[in-house]
């Protein structure tokens, strides 16, 4: 009993047990990124549609579709946080600000998703350019919650710094990989 546990120590693993344990932490880190990039992408592809809907249809109808849905719950309780700011946001809809979410939710979606083709491909220049582009989301995303204080805004920007991390920590492994010359 006595050898078991001082050959079951930490300090007296085989070094094909460090590797083997350290290729499995790497494996399942790769998983958890690539599930983040393609949760990105899903992302990325709702706000480009969320963009057309603002390029397509009209203020008074966007309004009208909200509501339609906000209404029961409005009912029900007329303090609701999700419909009071849902019904408050587009009842501040004008062509102007239609514009605008068109022109940045499509823009934004389709950074994110040539970003996600390329880390998905393994593409080593869409690594860096992946952590400037999410950095400078950041900022914005930050400087938007100094005026909304929306706390969607705050979550965002925790998984954008997960992500961030995710793919830093990949673009070094695959950097690792890459014979040089």
């Amino acid at each position: 009993m006595i050898q078991w546990t001082i050959a079951a120590s930490p300090a007296f693993l085989s070094w094909n047990e460090v590797h083997r344990g350290m290729q499995v932490a790497e494996h399942r880190i790769h998983q958890v990124f690539r599930v983040s990039v393609i949760l990105k992408g899903l992302h990325a592809l709702i706000e480009i549609a969320g963009g057309l809907v603002f390029y397509f249809v009209s203020a008074p109808a966007i309004l009208g579709w909200v509501n339609l849905l906000t209404r029961e719950e409005l009912t029900e309780d007329p303090r609701d946080f999700i419909a009071t700011h849902l019904l408050n946001a587009t009842q501040n809809l004008n062509g102007a600000t239609e514009s605008f979410y068109a022109f940045y939710l499509i823009s934004h979606g389709l950074i994110k998703v040539v970003l996600v083709a390329g880390l998905l491909r393994e593409k080593l220049i869409a690594y860096p350019l992946s952590l400037i582009a999410l950095g400078a989301f950041i900022v914005y995303q930050l400087y938007r919650y100094s005026y909304t204080h929306a706390f969607g805004l705050i979550l965002l920007t925790a998984f954008d710094l997960i992500v961030i991390f995710l793919v830093w920590h990949e673009w070094r492994l695959l950097r690792k990989h890459i014979p040089v010359g």
